[in-house]
């Protein structure tokens, strides 16, 4: 059997830190929440004797703090480190940071920034510092339902500042497919994921999180305001976006946003490589707007 095509984003894609707006993590808690594996990870298990005579874990102490190292090393690093580069900071052997790693990763606490081993702080990372699950997780039965109907890849992402991030993926059948990797970020005016949110928003809101130059990323890019102006109204009124090779040449899309009743937003989107797109748009304009209206019925929120 051969392996599974992908194709991916330019390298020009940004790639963020999983830390919310406004909120500020608490390491502590963090690294409580990984010490059980990366203790596993580690072996720790060294036990001392307090001057009081009481036993203590040295070792589970040593590995909260190697872990805090890790994380507070990648804080501050959109692009994420390598393990090398993460041995170096953190002046630990490249073996005992990759143990850290695979332990942290499995938990969420930290995810792939590349497909060549960088890595980057995780999305549990934003639900411990935000003390409550997030709405995005509770999407997952939805982005299965939308896999199985279409076969193609399904996203969900979430506002984050002005551009819009990847938070989860269920990868398409197919052998050729587009795939971004989780945590990456993309402008919100060149993707159907971001349109699809920018379409909720009011007018001072688009002022805000929209860049005063609209850059190109492809010859599809809408980069005249007035032209986006009336694309979005355009998905207000249909209720689906589109990305037609709007962000990278050889991929297009076609996104939905929904959002609780407290109104956090988040994003379904389907990306497919164009040639596969084409022609598809009523079909997937049905699929996503039969799973919008059962993501508000379920959420109770009625706009």
């Amino acid at each position: 059997m051969r392996a599974a095509e992908t194709v991916r984003g330019p390298p020009r894609m940004a790639i963020i830190a999983w830390r919310p707006s406004g909120v500020a993590a608490s390491w502590g808690s963090v690294c409580l929440a990984a010490r059980d594996t990366a203790s596993q990870a580690l072996g720790a298990s060294e036990t001392t004797i307090t001057r009081d005579g009481q036993s203590a874990q040295s070792g589970g102490i040593q590995v909260v703090a190697r872990v805090a190292q890790v994380l507070r090393a990648l804080d501050g690093e959109p692009q994420g480190l390598s393990l090398s580069q993460l041995a170096k900071r953190v002046s630990l052997p490249r073996s005992t940071v990759h143990r850290i790693v695979t332990a942290l990763s499995a938990e969420g606490l930290l995810a792939a920034a590349s497909p060549n081993g960088r890595v980057l702080l995780g999305p549990e990372i934003a639900r411990l510092a935000a003390g409550r699950r997030e709405f995005w997780r509770e999407l997952r039965p939805y982005m299965q339902r939308l896999a199985d109907a279409l076969g193609e890849t399904v996203d969900v992402s979430v506002l984050d500042g002005d551009h819009i991030r990847f938070v989860d993926q269920i990868p398409g059948s197919h052998r050729l497919r587009a795939v971004s990797v989780v945590g990456s970020s993309f402008p919100l005016y060149s993707t159907a994921n971001g349109k699809a949110v920018l379409a909720e928003l009011s007018p001072d809101e688009l002022l805000r999180l929209l860049p005063g130059r609209l850059k190109r990323y492809t010859d599809h890019t809408i980069t005249s305001p007035a032209a986006l102006a009336v694309e979005l109204d355009t998905i207000r009124r249909e209720g689906v976006a589109f990305d037609r090779e709007e962000h990278t040449t050889g991929i297009s899309a076609a996104g939905i946003a929904v959002r609780d009743p407290s109104g956090d937003f988040a994003a379904l989107t389907v990306p497919m490589p164009t040639q596969r797109f084409l022609g598809r748009e009523q079909e997937l304009a049905t699929v996503l707007l039969d799973v919008k209206r059962d993501v508000d019925a379920t959420f109770g929120f009625t706009g």
